[in-house]
C-alpha cells in the first residue's frame, strides 16, 4: 500500500508495505514469482523476493550475485544480517534488469536500512570490482545526490526559515502543506532535481505563497512586518469549499514579503522573481491553484506527489515530517544551524557553512565582485577597440550574442522548463567577467586575431559563474555510458560552446593570473578542469592536440613535445594565452591570417608554447598519480618507482596514440603491472584497481569501460592484453635484461600557479638521460620472454584459454580476438574477472594464503606513513618556502 497518512495528509512514521500494482512488472511468467522454481536456493531469500515483489529473471541473478560475489566476501567488511545483504543483491539486479516494482522507499523498509546505509553497503559488495555496473553505480549516484540536496533543503526549511521565522509551531497543517507542495513543485518543473540553488528558490516561492495566506498577527518577525495590506485574507471553510468554483486568475506576488525572505536568505531577489514568475506561476497553472484564495487541501497535494513519487520510484521525501528512519542522516549532517542572535546586546553565534548558506555566500561574493563590472565592454575596452587595426568590437559583440542564444536554450533544456530567464542572468554574469578578464590582459593579447581565443575565454568566466551555483563538480567521464553528475557540470559548457577542451586549456592559467578576486576555492576548480583536461579530455580522437603532436613529430626529434630533460627544471614560464593561441600554425584549423603572421620562406616554425606547457603539466601529473598509487602498493619495492615512470614517459612521448579516447590513469595502471610481472613482483590486477578505485576523484568508468578499438570497451585487463602490452612488449622486456634501458628523470615538483602546498619528490639529485626509443621489432610474435607479460584472470587460467589468447594476438581476424568463449558473435566482455581465491595469474597455480604482498601491505603500521608523510612535508616547506 501507499504511505498511510494522517487526516492531514502528512505519512505516518511507520512500515510501508510494497503496492503490488504500483510498479510495472514483467508479463507472461515472470510478472510473478514462482516459488517452486528456486527450490535451490535458501528459503529465506526467495521469501524475501516475494517480499520484494522481484521476477523470476531478478530472483536467479540476485542468487548468483550472491553466490558468486558475495558469499565469500570477507566478512568484516559486511557486518549486517543476510536480509540486508540478499536485498541489496535483489537491488542489483533489480536495477539492471529494468525490473524494480517497489519505490526506493519500500524496498527500504522490507530491508530495515536508511538511504545512506544501504548506498554504503551496495558499495561494500562491489568485492569484484565489477558486482555494481556503471547503470547501477549510475542509478546509486543520482539517488544519493537527490537525497542530499532534498536534506539540506529540508533542514534549511526547518530550522532557518519556518518554524522559527514564520509558522509558530511545528506539524501543523500550513507547515506540512508548504514542504509538499515544493516537493510537488520541484519534482513537476525541475529537471535537475540536484540542483541545489534552483530548488531553493524554488522553496522561497512557495514560502512566500503560504506566509501570505497566513494571519500577519501569528508570524514572527521579520515576516510579520512583511506581509503588505494587500495579502489575502486567511482561508475560511466557506471559501476552501467553494474554491474550485472561484473564477482563475493570476497569482499575485507579494513583492515586500519576498524581498524580506531573500534578505533573510541571502539570496538574489532578481533571480526568485524571476523563479516566481516563469516557473512557480506555471506550476500553479499545472496544479490547478492560480486563482487560489485560501489555502490548498493537503490532500490534494499529497495525492499528487504520491503519484509523482510512485512514477519515479525513488525515495518519498514527505518522511523528512516524521523523521522516517529511511531517510535518518549520518550524526555530521543532522547538525542544524543555530539562529543567529537577534539582540544586540548578546554575542552572535558563529553560522556553520550549511551547504545552502555556502552556496549563497560564494552566489553573493561572485555579485559584489562584479558589481562595477558591465555585460558590455567598459569605455577602456572601447577606446581599445578603436586602436585595434581593424576594429573588434562588433564581431565581439555578435559573438557574445550568439554564444548567448546558445547557451540560454541548452541551460532550459538541462535545468527545465520556464527557466530562460535564470539561464539569461547566469550568462549575464559570465559576460561580465568575461570583459572583466579581457580587459586585464590587454597588454599582452590581440584581441581581433583569434574565434577560438575569445570563445575560451567567455566559457572560462561562464564556469566560473556555473561553479559558483552549482558546485564545484565534474561530469560525463571520458567513454562513461551516462553522466552521474548534475548536467551543468564541467565539461558541460564546453559541449555548449562545441569547444575543443585543449583549447579551454589554453586560458585557464591566464585567467586565474588576470583576476586577482578569484577565489581560492574557485581557482582550485579551475585546477581540477585543467586536470580532467589532461587526464582525459584533451585526448579525445578529434582534439587539436593530435594535430601539434604530429606536426611535432614531422620536425624531427630536436623538436619533441617535451625533451625528458627538461623534465626535473623548473616549470616557471611567461607565457601569456596570447602566446598560447597564436604559435604556432595549426594544421587544418583556421587560415594563418587568424592564428598567426605567415611565415617567411624557408624559416621553421618555432615549437609550440602551447604543447610544450602541455606536456611539461602532464608529465608531473602523471608522475604524481604514479606516486600515489605506488605509495599504497609498492612500498617494500622502491626501486620500481623510476622503472615504471620511465615506461610511464616514454608511452606518452612516443606513443601517445594509446591515449586516444582514453585516460591517463589506464596508462598508469597498465605500466605498473607490466614492470611488476617483468621484475616478479607479485602485484595482481585486482589489487591495482580496487586500491585505485578508493583514491579520490576517480570513477569506475576508468577501469570497467576502456576503448579497445573502433568504439569497442572492455575492462582494463582486456586493454592491458590486446592493446598497451601488445604495444610496448619490446620495450617493457628490456627491463628484464642485465643491461636495462637508461631511466627518464623524475619531474621536479614546482609551487602550483595556482597556490597550492609545495611538494618535493625524494630522489630528485639523480642523473638520468632519456629513455632508449622503442624498438622496431614486431610485437604479434609471442614468445617465452614476452607470455609472462599476458595477465592471466580466472576465466583464463587453463592452457586452453592461454592458447586462445595466443590466438587473438596473432590473429587478424577480430571477431576471433573476441570469442573467448568459443561463442559464434563477438561478445563484449561485461565482468572483469580477476584471479580467484589463491591463484596465481601468470600460471595458474595455487598459493597458501594471502599473497606476499598482501600480507606485506597488512604489515605496514599507520605511524610509519605519518612518519614518511611528516618528512616529506618538512622537506617541502624547507626548499620551497611560503613568499
Amino acid at each position: 500500500m501507499p504511505p498511510k497518512k494522517r487526516s492531514s495528509g502528512t505519512p505516518q512514521k511507520k512500515e510501508l508495505k510494497g503496492n503490488m500494482k504500483s510498479g510495472s512488472p514483467d508479463s507472461g511468467e515472470n510478472a510473478v514469482l514462482s516459488p517452486e522454481r528456486h527450490k535451490d536456493k535458501e528459503p529465506e531469500f526467495v521469501s524475501l523476493s516475494e517480499e520484494l515483489q522481484a521476477t523470476n529473471p531478478i530472483c536467479d541473478h540476485a542468487w548468483r550475485i550472491w553466490e558468486r560475489e558475495i558469499r565469500s566476501m570477507d566478512k568484516a567488511n559486511v557486518r549486517l544480517p543476510l536480509i540486508q545483504q540478499w536485498g541489496a543483491c535483489l537491488f542489483i539486479a533489480g536495477m539492471e534488469l529494468d525490473g524494480l516494482s517497489l519505490t526506493f522507499t519500500q524496498f527500504l523498509k522490507v530491508v530495515g536500512l536508511s538511504v545512506k546505509q544501504f548506498i554504503s553497503l551496495v558499495r561494500k559488495m562491489d568485492v569484484n570490482v565489477d558486482t555494481i555496473s556503471p547503470k547501477v553505480n549510475t542509478a546509486l549516484k543520482r539517488l544519493e545526490n537527490k537525497y542530499d540536496v532534498t536534506l539540506a533543503l529540508y533542514q534549511r526549511f526547518v530550522n532557518d526559515l519556518t518554524v522559527p521565522c514564520m509558522f509558530p509551531s511545528r506539524r501543523t497543517e500550513l507547515w506540512e502543506s508548504s514542504w509538499t507542495m515544493f516537493l510537488l513543485a520541484k519534482g513537476t518543473f525541475l529537471q535537475m532535481e540536484d540542483d541545489l540553488v534552483i530548488a531553493f528558490q524554488l522553496l522561497l516561492c512557495v514560502l512566500e505563497f503560504f506566509t501570505k495566506r497566513f494571519t500577519p498577527s501569528l508570524l514572527q518577525s521579520p515576516y510579520s512586518e512583511s506581509v503588505s495590506s494587500s495579502t489575502l485574507s486567511p482561508p475560511t471553510r466557506t471559501s476552501r469549499r467553494n474554491q474550485g468554483k472561484a473564477k482563475t486568475r493570476p497569482p499575485e506576488m507579494d513583492v515586500q514579503l519576498l524581498e524580506t525572505l531573500c534578505k533573510e536568505s541571502d539570496c538574489s531577489v532578481d533571480e526568485v522573481k524571476n523563479v516566481y514568475q516563469t516557473t512557480f506561476c506555471a506550476f500553479l497553472d499545472s496544479v490547478g491553484l492560480s486563482g487560489l484564495q485560501g489555502l490548498p487541501p493537503l490532500e490534494t497535494l499529497s495525492k499528487q506527489y504520491e503519484e509523482l513519487y510512485h512514477k519515479n520510484k525513488d525515495f518519498d521525501a514527505r518522511l523528512f515530517l516524521v523523521d522516517d528512519e529511511t531517510l535518518s542522516p549520518s550524526e555530521t549532517e543532522v547538525e542544524m544551524t543555530p539562529r543567529k542572535n537577534l539582540s544586540g546586546d548578546d554575542v552572535a553565534i558563529p553560522v556553520p557553512q550549511t551547504p545552502i548558506r555556502a552556496a549563497m555566500n560564494s552566489i553573493q561574493q561572485l555579485r559584489v565582485d562584479l558589481t562595477s563590472v558591465s555585460d558590455q565592454p567598459s569605455s577602456n575596452l572601447v577606446v581599445y577597440y578603436k586602436n585595434c587595426t581593424v576594429d573588434p568590437s562588433e564581431e565581439i559583440r555578435k559573438r557574445v550574442e550568439q554564444l548567448g542564444q546558445v547557451f540560454i536554450k541548452r541551460f532550459a533544456q538541462a535545468v527545465g522548463q520556464h527557466c530562460e530567464g535564470l539561464g539569461r542572468k547566469r550568462f549575464n554574469l559570465g559576460a561580465q567577467l568575461y570583459y572583466k578578464v579581457m580587459e586585464s590582459m590587454l597588454k599582452s593579447v590581440s584581441l581581433n586575431k583569434t574565434f577560438t581565443f575569445h570563445t575560451s575565454l567567455l566559457a572560462c568566466a561562464l564556469e566560473v559563474v556555473m561553479a559558483t551555483y552549482v558546485g564545484k563538480c565534474f561530469g560525463r567521464s571520458l567513454g562513461a555510458s551516462d553522466s552521474v553528475e548534475t548536467d551543468l557540470c564541467f565539461p558541460w559548457i564546453l559541449d555548449v560552446f562545441q569547444l575543443p577542451a585543449f583549447d579551454f586549456y589554453k586560458v585557464i592559467e591566464s585567467f586565474i593570473k588576470a583576476e586577482p578576486t578569484l577565489k581560492h576555492d574557485m581557482m582550485k576548480h579551475l585546477e581540477q578542469c585543467e586536470h580532467v583536461i589532461m587526464e582525459s579530455l584533451a585526448w579525445k580522437a578529434d582534439s587539436p592536440l593530435f594535430d601539434l603532436l604530429k606536426q611535432s613529430r614531422e620536425e624531427g626529434p630536436g623538436e619533441q613535445a617535451e625533451p625528458p630533460a627538461t623534465l626535473n627544471q623548473p616549470l616557471h614560464h611567461n607565457h601569456t594565452a596570447a602566446d598560447l593561441y597564436l604559435s604556432p600554425v595549426r594544421p587544418s584549423r583556421q587560415p594563418p591570417a587568424t592564428e598567426s603572421e605567415p611565415l617567411a620562406p624557408g624559416t621553421k616554425a618555432l615549437r609550440s608554447n602551447s604543447l610544450s606547457l602541455f606536456y611539461k603539466k602532464l608529465y608531473r601529473m602523471a608522475y604524481l598519480r604514479l606516486k600515489t598509487l605506488f605509495s599504497h602498493l609498492l612500498t617494500s619495492h622502491p626501486e620500481l618507482e623510476p622503472i615504471i615512470w620511465t615506461l610511464l614517459q616514454h608511452t606518452l612521448q612516443n606513443e601517445y596514440e594509446l591515449m586516444r579516447d582514453r585516460h591517463l590513469d589506464q596508462l598508469i595502471m597498465s605500466a605498473m603491472y607490466a614492470i611488476c610481472k617483468v621484475k616478479n613482483v607479485d602485484l595482481r590486477f585486482k589489487t591495482i584497481v580496487t586500491t585505485y578505485k578508493e583514491m579520490p576523484n576517480t570513477n569506475q568508468e576508468t577501469f570497467k569501460r576502456v576503448l579497445i578499438r573502433e568504439g569497442q570497451y572492455d575492462s582494463i585487463i582486456v586493454f592491458y592484453n590486446l592493446v598497451f602490452m601488445q604495444k610496448l612488449k619490446t620495450n617493457i622486456l628490456q627491463y628484464s635484461s642485465p643491461r636495462p634501458p637508461p631511466l627518464s628523470p623524475i619531474p621536479r615538483i614546482p609551487c602550483s600557479p595556482y597556490k597550492n602546498s609545495p611538494l618535493r619528490v625524494p630522489g630528485s639529485n639523480n642523473v638520468y638521460v632519456s629513455p632508449l626509443k622503442s624498438s622496431r621489432m614486431s610485437p604479434v610474435v609471442m614468445t617465452p620472454r614476452s607470455r609472462i607479460l599476458i595477465s592471466i584472470g580466472e576465466s583464463f587460467g587453463s592452457a586452453d584459454k592461454f592458447h586462445k589468447i595466443n590466438e587473438m594476438v596473432s590473429s587478424t581476424d577480430w571477431s576471433l580476438k573476441r570469442r573467448l568463449d568459443g561463442g559464434s558473435a563477438p561478445k563484449p566482455l561485461k565482468r572483469l574477472r580477476f584471479d580467484m581465491d589463491g591463484q596465481d595469474e601468470t600460471d595458474g597455480s595455487k598459493s597458501n594464503g594471502e599473497s606476499t604482498l598482501i600480507q606485506k601491505l597488512a604489515e605496514m603500521s599507520s605511524t610509519r606513513t605519518r612518519m614518511q608523510e611528516q618528512k616529506l612535508k618538512e622537506e617541502s616547506v624547507k626548499e620551497h618556502p611560503e613568499p
